[in-house]
Formats: structure tokens, sequence, C-alpha cells
């Protein structure tokens, strides 16, 4: 009789190292993914933080354009003067205006991004996690193999159902 008619766990054994095998490739390429993909969002986040910044740097250099133009107003002594110095005010007014709404819509893009990065990150770290465990479930069922024990494919079967748990959870995190 062939050893696997003895015993026939090992059948089991084998088709379920497949399974964690081709399990722990899944994760793998998804971990990877999710790294990717945070870091991706984090340059973005990024930036998004020095457009806000240049964004500011802009508004702040039409509010001193506004004051300059605020004191040159109070000192003009003809109504000509008068009149295109409350243009030119009214025009920074309105830059000014214009660069504080872009600037919100430029944090809330950024924020956004910021939570994009940290579902990424704990769907990677899940992930991960589970790569590791099915590595080890995978080196036990093999290691049971080789010595003939069932109890040892069981504690692989154990953390190799623990990874696929961790997998799972990565994928039901939500966006």
């Amino acid at each position: 009789m062939s050893d696997s008619t003895k015993e026939p766990w090992l059948q089991w054994l084998a088709l379920a190292t497949v399974v964690l095998a081709v399990c722990a490739s899944i994760a793998s390429l998804k971990a990877g993914s999710y790294s990717t993909k945070a870091t991706l969002t984090t340059t973005d986040e990024n930036n998004q933080w020095a457009y806000f910044q240049a964004k500011s740097i802009k508004q702040h250099t039409c509010e001193v354009q506004r004051d300059l133009l605020t004191y040159y107003r109070s000192e003009a002594r003809t109504a000509t003067a008068q009149q295109n110095l409350d243009k030119l005010l009214a025009r920074c007014g309105q830059d000014i205006a214009r660069y504080d709404q872009e600037k919100n819509e430029i944090k809330a893009g950024a924020e956004k991004r910021a939570k994009d990065e940290d579902v990424f990150k704990r769907k990677g770290a899940s992930m991960s996690l589970a790569v590791m465990l099915l590595q080890i479930a995978i080196m036990l069922s093999s290691v049971s193999a080789l010595l003939k024990r069932s109890w040892l494919w069981g504690a692989g079967l154990a953390v190799g159902l623990t990874g696929l748990v961790y997998m799972v959870n990565a994928f039901a995190l939500v966006r």
C-alpha cells in the first residue's frame, strides 16, 4: 500500500497547503498594492498641502498689497487717483476672497487623501499580517508532512485560518 492510502489525511494536507499558498500569494500582492496606494496617496496629500501653502502666500501678498493701497488711497489727492485705487482695492478684495475659497477646497481634498491613506495603511498592515500567518501555516503543514504528525497540521490550519481572517478583514475595511 502507498503512504497516502495508509494516511489519507496527507492528501487533505496537500490540498490545504495549496489553498494556503494561493491565499498567501493573493495577500502578498494585495499588501504590496495597498502599500503603493498609501505611498501615492501620501505624495498626493503632500502636493495638496504645498498647493495650499502657495495659495496662502498669494493671499498674504494680496493682503499686504491691499494694506498698501488702503494707505495710498488715504493719501490720494485727486478723485481720479482715488477711483483708480478703489478699483485696485476691489480687485484685491476679490482675489483675497477667491484664495480663501480655493484654500478651503484644497484643504478638504488634502484631508480626504489623509483619510484614504490611513485606510490603505490599515489594509496593508492587515494583509501583511495575513501573509506572515499564511506562510507560517504553510511551514507547519510542510513539517507535518515530513514528520507525519497530524497535530502539527492542525496547528498549521489554525494559524492559516487566523491569516485568512486578517485577509478577509483587509478586504472588508471600508474605504
